[in-house]
């Protein structure tokens, strides 16, 4: 995950995504219910780091979802090399003697396996671990990016505490050691490339002019490739000169690349899940493994009563209930966007906020045109635009629900407090507005006189939830991986399907890290995110088929 804001408000929370992302139990589902995917599954949740070991082991690293991969280079098959919650990688490196080391951005530890199978902690309370690599000396180096700035030397068997080597480079983002022992890496901040003395601690430019600099590595004939994550961009630099030469162009989210020990290079893009095999010969690129959501967070209803919107992390998409075809409108670093978490749609516009950001952004619902990006927000769950232009957004380690003055976004004022974790947000009948209160278990209303009354209670950490025509809502429990309808009128509830394939909820921080959404069409069809697949489902009722 690469951005200035994101480690601030991570650090703060300690927010991992600590449940293991496996298969769940088959759903069980009420009589005459059906159940059916809309789109396919991923493999990851977000891919960041790579390396390819000397046996050719092919390893990809995820942050949301907590995990390393495994990719066989064949078949694009996707198996788990380390589970969460230590699986969390950012970059990976095997190390001379065979130890594997990689980063645990969100934790800020760093984390190594042994050739005997022993799991290592080289390194903690480092927030913002980024980019790792060994040396061939079996020297082992890892920078802090974004909630840091600064390059250490790890003790390899984690007894000794990090040495400094220098701090304030400007976001030394993926490295490698070039023939000559020194380390070359991108200075992501500055648009640069830069080659690192780490004995005496020394800097140089030697090459500059990109956009936003992700990762560099050395081919097996020492010749130092580049990928520019702004532009979407493979580069090949001439290390003497600084000479720059286009080798491939792709969609921009470009994370990481490595070369195999056959010279393939690969290269990871995180807002399609993709790990992509370069011919750097001709420049064509061909998908080794990709998904059609990144992340699947929460979800919304457009205009037309058929195009889900979805929040997916590295991007903000569209699926076509219809036909389950899925759409793009922004991603991040090709257009104005801060790792959205959450979607509403309201009075012809698109709010998306972002949890780990602080961020909320407004975007124009027929064009999909940004209207703006705001910062500053603590923890925010969910943003929900109102007829008057102004914002509603929940603040989840505040417990309160901020409306944004329309003409400056700088005026904030809290109109409820004290809520037990606020999470997300809807405009319901006769205009009123129902949150989501998931640490205390309940949907509740604002009241005109600026209070809140619970309209449901003794749910089992209430997430995403929406209205249907008969003016029951449903609502995913998240605790139990279930969506519940209620009756609000004799208060009864009906549990409609079970044992579905969401609810990861932290052990630190907000319990709302990767929202369940939930959405219905005019028929009463139920639309929800899966956070452990990926992906969206379709739940329909018997009167419905």
């Amino acid at each position: 995950m690469r951005n200035t804001r994101i480690l601030a408000a991570s650090s703060l929370l300690s927010v991992t995504l600590l449940a293991t992302i496996t298969a769940q139990a088959a759903p069980e589902l009420a009589e005459g219910w059906s159940l059916e995917p809309l789109t396919g599954p991923s493999p990851f949740h977000g891919v960041h780091g790579l390396t390819v070991t000397p046996e050719g082991r092919l390893l990809a690293g995820s942050v949301v979802g907590a995990t390393l991969y495994e990719i066989n280079r064949e078949t694009g098959a996707v198996s788990i090399a380390e589970a969460p919650p230590t699986g969390m990688a950012d970059d990976v490196e095997q190390g001379p003697d065979g130890t594997l080391a990689w980063t645990a951005f969100l934790q800020g530890k760093v984390f190594a396996r042994t050739p005997e199978g022993t799991l290592l902690t080289l390194a903690e309370g480092l927030p913002g671990t980024n980019s790792i690599a060994w040396r061939e000396d079996g020297r082992l180096f890892m920078t802090q990016v974004f909630a840091g700035d600064a390059l250490w030397e790890l003790d390899p068997t984690g007894k000794k505490e990090p040495r400094l080597v220098m701090e304030g480079m400007g976001g030394l983002n993926g490295f490698d050691f070039g023939p000559d022992g020194h380390l070359y890496g991108p200075i992501w901040f500055k648009g640069q490339i830069a080659r690192v003395n780490v004995d005496a601690g020394t800097l140089e430019v030697i090459a500059d002019g990109f956009k936003t600099p992700a990762a560099v590595n050395f081919s097996s004939s020492n010749e130092l490739f580049v990928v520019d994550t702004q532009a979407g961009e493979v580069i090949r630099v001439d290390v003497p000169t600084g000479e720059k030469t286009l080798i491939a162009q792709v969609k921009p989210a470009i994370d990481n690349l490595a070369f195999a020990p056959d010279d393939t290079l690969y290269i990871s893009n995180m807002a399609d899940n993709a790990i992509i095999e370069i011919n750097v010969e001709t420049g064509d690129s061909t998908p080794l493994v990709s998904g059609p959501l990144a992340v699947a967070a929460d979800i919304a209803m457009g205009p037309d009563g058929k195009t889900l919107y979805v929040a997916d992390v590295f991007a903000i998409r569209t699926v076509d209930t219809e036909t389950g075809d899925v759409g793009e409108i922004a991603r991040v670093f090709a257009q104005e966007m801060d790792y959205p978490t959450s979607m509403a749609i309201a009075h012809g516009k698109v709010a998306a906020a972002g949890l780990t950001a602080g961020a909320v952004q407004v975007l124009d619902a027929a064009s999909g045109k940004s209207l703006g990006l705001h910062h500053g927000f603590t923890t925010p769950t969910d943003a929900l635009p109102l007829e008057d232009g102004g914002i509603l957004v929940t603040e989840y380690a505040k417990g309160a629900i901020v409306r944004v003055n329309p003409d400056n976004w700088d005026d904030r004022v809290s109109i409820v407090e004290g809520l037990e974790g606020p999470a997300m947000l809807v405009q319901g009948p006769g205009n009123a507005i129902y949150v989501s209160e998931t640490s205390g278990g309940r949907i509740s209303r604002l009241t005109d006189s600026g209070g809140v009354e619970t309209v449901v209670d003794d749910l089992a950490n209430p997430e995403g939830f929406t209205f249907l025509a008969s003016g029951a809502i449903a609502v995913a429990e998240a605790a139990k991986a279930q969506i519940t309808i209620i009756d609000l009128v004799s208060g009864s509830k009906s549990v409609v399907a079970s044992g579905l394939p969401f609810g990861a909820i932290p052990a630190e921080g907000p319990e709302v890290f990767m929202p369940t959404g939930l959405a219905a069409d005019a028929s009463g069809t139920l639309y929800f995110s899966s956070e452990y697949l990926a992906q969206v489902f379709r739940l329909q009722s018997p009167a419905e088929e």
